[in-house]
């Protein structure tokens, strides 16, 4: 199948790594994919595998773009694509529109945020074939905008085997020695955007709790702040400096491949208010990391007691509690990072993900062969 996917995100988060798995995954069963990017992007650098002539820049910013549509539906005529399937809710009414003047093409969606749609989508996008929801949460939000029969569960996944496979003692010190981190301390973390939603000011309150009792431990926050005058980044450097522990934190804007980082960790947090499904979440899952998390819906979908210690949302002296709990207990450590890399070989692996929505193209394709 011809298929066009389309992303108008500026900077790579989750979503995005979600978005080049699944359009690796699905050129290697043989479908020739395209995609659709905003012209400043800062992450086409990961879609390598794709032909130049199969990248469209088109300047998608808002949920009314008719120029954008237009742009589109000018591409999915010239390659004859089957199938546009958006991936942000400002690409919805875009793609939507440009498969109506394309005529041909059947309009897909995948909604990865817990946040709902708006009522007027219900109407705006009456030509959507399905939509497919990452977690239970999404998918009542989805029932309250489309009728049960257009929408459809698929969880995302990660190549858990790959993940498995590596030698996860060398890794991390190699991480380790990379950073000039000592190859006894206890190393715990956080990953993803710097924004208060993330939890990474919770983070550092309980990271002074934790550095008081345990003289070992390091702490890293790995994450870029996306906003224009990085505001956050500063104050949560400065809070830090007034806890005098900035000698215990190691700084990274992005890991392109956080193997490593993930492989030297002690304990892996995840301090969101509020989170659909955390890929974070799921590679640390898939690396056999000791997991601490707030108990987002997401996170409760995702694991349960056996595989992580949840704490609730905006409590950072049980976050920093429960970290204690596992740096205490290298065995309780080892086993519940082995069951949370059970849970995602089981639930969460990325061609089961991908075998799930290419399934889904096809119900399509087969359903528009039947009323021709």
């Amino acid at each position: 199948m011809r298929i066009l996917q389309i992303n108008s995100a500026r900077t790579a988060g989750g979503g995005e790594q979600h978005f080049v798995d699944l359009c690796r995954g699905l050129k290697e069963r043989g479908h020739e994919i395209f995609v659709a990017l905003r012209p400043t992007n800062k992450w086409q650098a990961r879609l390598n595998f794709l032909p130049p002539e199969n990248i469209l820049h088109v300047s998608l910013r808002n949920s009314f773009g008719v120029l954008s549509a237009t742009r589109i539906a000018e591409f999915v005529r010239e390659n004859n694509i089957e199938i546009v399937h958006a991936h942000a809710a400002r690409d919805y009414i875009s793609a939507s529109l440009a498969c109506r003047i394309a005529k041909n093409a059947e309009f897909v969606l995948t909604h990865h945020v817990v946040f709902p749609l708006k009522t007027f989508h219900r109407f705006a996008l009456t030509n959507l074939s399905k939509s497919i929801a990452v977690s239970n949460r999404v998918e009542t939000n989805l029932k309250k905008v489309f009728p049960k029969d257009k929408i459809v569960f698929v969880p995302n996944g990660i190549d858990v085997e790959s993940r498995a496979r590596l030698d996860r003692r060398e890794l991390g010190r190699e991480f380790r020695s990379e950073h000039n981190l000592p190859f006894d301390a206890l190393l715990i973390s956080i990953v993803g955007e710097l924004k208060m939603l993330k939890g990474q000011r919770d983070f550092i309150l309980a990271a002074n709790i934790v550095a008081q009792e345990f003289a070992g431990a390091r702490f890293v926050i790995v994450g870029k702040d996306n906003s224009a005058r990085k505001e956050f980044r500063r104050e949560l450097k400065r809070l830090v400096k007034i806890f005098r522990i900035e000698e215990r934190f190691l700084w990274l804007d992005w890991v392109e491949e956080n193997s490593s980082l993930l492989a030297a960790l002690d304990v892996f947090v995840s301090a969101s208010h509020t989170e659909n499904f955390r890929l974070a979440i799921l590679e640390a899952m898939a690396s056999g990391c000791a997991i601490v998390t707030t108990a987002t819906q997401g996170a409760k979908e995702t694991l349960d007691e056996t595989m992580a210690k949840f704490v609730p949302i905006k409590e950072p002296v049980q976050l920093a509690g429960a970290i204690g709990e596992f740096l205490t207990n290298e065995k309780m450590r080892e086993d519940f990072g082995a069951n949370a890399q059970i849970r995602a070989r089981e639930k969460f692996d990325a061609e089961k993900m991908i075998l799930e929505i290419e399934k889904v193209y096809q119900e399509i394709s087969a359903r528009k062969n039947l009323q021709i």
